[in-house]
């Protein structure tokens, strides 16, 4: 049965460190929720997963499933579930022999093993397979088969550590897709890491992202996009990322490159005596125009359906800031030449305060 997973003010500092892994963590995950945790590499996403598991100690606060504390548990009795990066299938088992592995050391009854394995097999299209070695597997197949592995413990929680990064593209966007509806099937309460945002807004009912072991936001992805909390929220969410760009404050608004971008009054007041803000502008939110800022174009990416237009705008200090427009992809626009880009939306973020956003 599915339980709902706590975090209260958890930390975790290594040996040897000042700097915590993971700083103060508050996070609820309800009953059969899909929580992804994104982030780059080193902000402690795999260490909060790990933390959950009973793999690494808590330095501070405590972690629930359900109504039970199992802070101090060990990790084997927690009623878990982990599917890794690399698979860690026994190459000597076959495809049955490696699902039902757990069950018999858990001495479930052989009838009951039988059942769960074949019910798996089938939710996971592995029905043919499980005579099979690991070996004769493809990497999606392989893949399917460590959640098999999970799947037949029937466990409260699932945790998945990045189980798709050894995949290649296309496998991978298939492959999310089953894990997403497979999930949604058995209504298991999942916690999964990935530092692939794309991989993140397009399975979670909620996303957590975290940043130097502190969480910046959660939200549903829709609300990540539309609504950063920060700045690194705003560039980590969006591929392309973000256009963010330092900002002076002047009469009527803020200057990108030649350009008064308008922004109200009340807005910038909120950066106090600060002479400048961060403007973010999604590169889908920026156009080629008869207005706007002047860039000379640095490279052009024609992917089909859209083309992304990189160039450089210069600033009233004499520097440069480069930035991306999106386009419909048949446009004229080539290396070198010089064109004019206007924002359709945009928004505000403190230059101090975290970068916190301060348009609405």
């Amino acid at each position: 049965m599915s339980s709902s997973v706590t975090y209260q003010q958890v930390s975790l500092v290594y040996p040897g460190s000042e700097t915590p892994a993971v700083y103060e963590l508050n996070l609820d995950i309800a009953v059969g929720e899909f929580l992804v945790l994104v982030g780059p590499s080193g902000c402690g996403k795999s260490t909060s997963l790990r933390m959950l598991a009973g793999l690494e100690p808590i330095s501070e606060g405590r972690i629930l499933i359900g109504d039970h504390d199992v802070t101090k548990v060990a990790a084997k009795d927690r009623d878990i579930a982990m599917v890794f990066q690399n698979y860690a299938l026994y190459p000597h088992m076959s495809v049955a022999e490696n699902m039902a592995f757990a069950l018999k050391i858990q001495k479930v009854g052989k009838d009951d093993i039988t059942r769960r394995v074949n019910e798996a097999a089938a939710l996971l299209d592995l029905t043919d397979y499980l005579e099979r070695k690991p070996k004769a597997l493809s990497g999606g197949q392989r893949q399917r088969v460590a959640m098999g592995r999970a799947i037949v413990r029937e466990p409260e929680v699932f945790l998945m550590d990045e189980p798709l990064s050894n995949l290649d593209a296309k496998l991978r966007v298939s492959t999310r897709t089953q894990i997403a509806a497979l999930q949604k099937r058995l209504g298991t309460t999942t916690l999964y890491v990935t530092h692939d945002q794309v991989e993140a807004m397009t399975m979670g009912d909620r996303v957590a992202v975290l940043n130097a072991g502190v969480l910046q936001q959660v939200a549903s992805p829709r609300e990540l996009y539309e609504s950063p909390a920060n700045a690194f929220v705003g560039a980590f969410i969006g591929s392309p990322s973000m256009n963010i760009v330092q900002a002076p404050i002047v009469d009527g608004g803020v200057l990108f490159g030649d350009y008064t971008v308008a922004v109200d009054r009340s807005i910038l007041s909120k950066a106090g005596s600060a002479k400048t803000v961060l403007l973010g502008i999604r590169p889908e939110d920026l156009h080629i125009s008869d207005e706007g800022t002047q860039i000379k174009v640095s490279l052009v990416e024609e992917l089909g359906a859209d083309a992304y237009v990189y160039g450089d705008t210069p600033q009233i200090d004499g520097t440069a800031i480069s930035v991306i427009a999106r386009e419909p992809g048949a446009i004229g626009t080539r290396i070198g030449d010089v064109v004019r880009v206007k924002p359709r939306r945009h928004y505000i973020f403190d230059a101090n305060n975290a970068g916190l956003r301060l348009s609405e």
